[in-house]
Parts: structure tokens; sequence; C-alpha cells
């Protein structure tokens, strides 16, 4: 995985960047930069005011959220930003260029460092359950073809007791196993009874997740870390895991062969609980639509009298609440969760009500 998406012929580091294959929040509309952009000022303002305030974007694409931001900011605090994409590919020859274009996270961060969709691609393994325990799964990178393979390592099997309980397996049906005679069968054939048979489910093995989103943490002196990812937790995880991939708009069997994203969703309670030993201060972890709802956005109808008083101002409203309504829809990009992670200010400074 690590290869299929990083390597010299990586999917991230290779051919369009994300939007060429997939819609994130950050592609889906300027009201997700708005809502950050409020974001922002909030986290400045518990801040106070500071001379440079950092925006640090890990997992930048091709630094489409950065560009938002600052089409939309306003003069005084422009003066102030200092905005940082951090991306392994090329920096794209149109990049504005106040936007720093860095292969690692900064250290000593005053500010806001962001990760909208990056800890769904931090590589990870996967492991199956069989009868006799966990068993990491083997791929063929060129086929995609699985294979059982052999016991996690004890780091693995730590991660999986803490953070992702075991499927809960039916009985198996005993497997007869009938004993013919030489001769050929008659009424006395034995029998044996045995309890052999397979096991069921999927997880995916979270601990290098936790130690990249803590390790972005501790780069942060003051401020705010905001992951935006699809997640779960533990008391639900997906009984077969969430492991997929996306070319050209479509979902894919996840070869992991360069030339799709290969994706898994986030076990976000685990990421969470790693960096708070390394913040030392409460989080939030929420949908994105209680975040963006409470950050401004509006998904209703503008009212029809609107229509009457101003066409097209209706129309653009119109626009910006079927946008919203997009980020917001909990079936889609609105299920997503923000884990919003302080450090060195209160959380209840830099989350909105």
């Amino acid at each position: 995985m690590e290869r299929a998406l990083y390597g010299p012929d990586g999917f991230f580091v290779s051919g369009g960047g994300p939007a060429a294959h997939f819609r994130t929040s950050v592609h889906a509309s300027p009201v997700f930069a708005a809502c950050l952009l409020r974001q922002l000022e909030t986290v400045d303002a518990a801040l106070g005011h500071p001379d440079r305030l950092d925006v640090v974007d890990v997992g930048a694409g091709r630094g489409e959220l950065l560009r938002a931001l600052l089409a939309q900011v306003a003069p005084e605090l422009a003066a102030r930003i200092h905005p940082v994409a951090v991306e392994l590919s090329a920096r794209p020859p149109d990049l504005p260029p106040e936007i720093d274009w860095r292969p690692d996270i900064p250290d000593d961060i005053t500010g806001l460092l962001l990760a909208t969709e990056w800890l769904d691609n931090v590589p990870l393994d996967v492991a199956v359950h069989t009868q006799s325990g966990w068993r990491l799964l083997l791929v063929d990178p060129k086929t995609g073809e699985e294979a059982v393979g052999p016991p996690p390592s004890p780091t693995d099997t730590t991660w999986l007791t803490t953070w992702w309980p075991p499927p809960l397996l039916p009985t198996p049906a005993p497997v007869i196993k009938e004993f013919v005679p030489a001769e050929g069968p008659d009424q006395d054939t034995n029998s044996l009874i045995t309890g052999a048979g397979e096991g069921g489910g999927r997880a995916e093995i979270g601990w290098s997740r936790d130690l990249a989103w803590a390790g972005a943490v501790g780069k942060v002196a003051r401020g705010l870390a905001l992951a935006v990812d699809y997640g779960h937790l533990r008391d639900s995880r997906p009984a077969d895991g969430t492991l997929t991939g996306y070319r050209g708009g479509r979902q894919v069997p996840p070869v992991p062969d360069g030339s799709c994203d290969v994706t898994a969703h986030v076990a976000m309670d685990s990421v969470a609980s790693a960096a708070e030993r390394v913040a030392r201060c409460a989080y939030s972890l929420v949908s994105q639509r209680e975040a963006l709802l409470a950050l401004g956005a509006d998904g209703g109808r503008p009212p029809l009298s609107l229509a009457g008083r101003d066409p097209a101002g209706y129309l653009r409203a119109l626009a910006a609440a079927s946008a919203a309504a997009e980020l917001t829809d909990p079936a889609g990009l609105g299920g997503h969760l923000w884990l919003r992670q302080p450090v060195g200010v209160a959380l209840d400074a830099v989350v909105a009500r």
C-alpha cells in the first residue's frame, strides 16, 4: 500500500492528483473553505491574533483548500497567514507563490493544522478473523488476489485487542468425514465429526494512523489540529472492513499497483486517543454535519420572496444552500467525522457551538 500510493510511480505522486479521481469536501464547494475560515478565525482569536498564523494542510493534493481559503480571507488576516501545503508530489506550477510547498510537516506550528481525508490514505495492514484467531491478509500487488497469511505481530495484536473487537462467529456446523473401506461403501461406514470451519470478518490495523496523527499533533506548538475523514468508533466497527479503491470517479477493487487510490476508513477514537497523550488536552469528535452547521453552513432553501425581490441573489443563495446540503448530508460527506485536538488553548475557545 505504501509503494502503491507514495512510491515513485504511486497514485498520489504521479498523475493529476486526487481531484481527477474522486470528490472530497474540499472539491465539492467553497462553502467548506468558508466554514474552515470561520474555524481559523476562532483559532486566531484564541491565540491572541499572533503576528504569524500558520495554516498547514497535510495531504494538500494540488493545494485546492489553501487556494480557496486565501481567496476568501479578509486582508488583515491574509497579511498574517503563513500557508503551508504538505504533499509528496511536485509543486504545481500555478500554485500561488505565498503558499509554501514541502514534503513534511513543519515544526513549531502556531495556528491551524488541517488533515482533510489524509489519514484514510496512511498505509496499514488488514487482518482476517479465522477460527484460530486473526491472520494477516496478503495481497498480490499485480492482480489483487488475496491469501491468508501469518498471525499479526505483537504490535498489531495489541492494537486489535484494544481497538477492534473480533466479530461474533457463528458456531460452525459439524463436518462429517466418511471413511470408506477399500472394497467400497457398505452399511457400516465410519464417520468422524470435527469442529473445523471457516471464520469471518476483517479489520484494518490502525496503529500506523495513530502514529501519523500523534506525530502531526506533536508538531503544533499552540493552536488546533483538525482531522476530517471517513471514520468509525470501537462499538461500531464495520464487520468486513472498508478497504476499497477509486479511479476516475469510480469505485474499483483496491489493487495496490499504483493505478488507483487505496483507502480505508479511520478508527477515529484510536487516533484521537494517541494524539491526546501528545496534546494533553481534551478533544472534540463530532460529525461533519454538526461541525459545519455550527460554523454557519445552511442547507435550507432560501425564501421564495427573495426570488421576487432579487432573482440573481435568490439563485446564488439556492446554489449555496445546495452545496451546503451536500456537505452536511449524513449519508454522504456529512457523515465524515471531525476530530479537533487543541494544543495550548482551551477546547471551548476553538469549538463553535
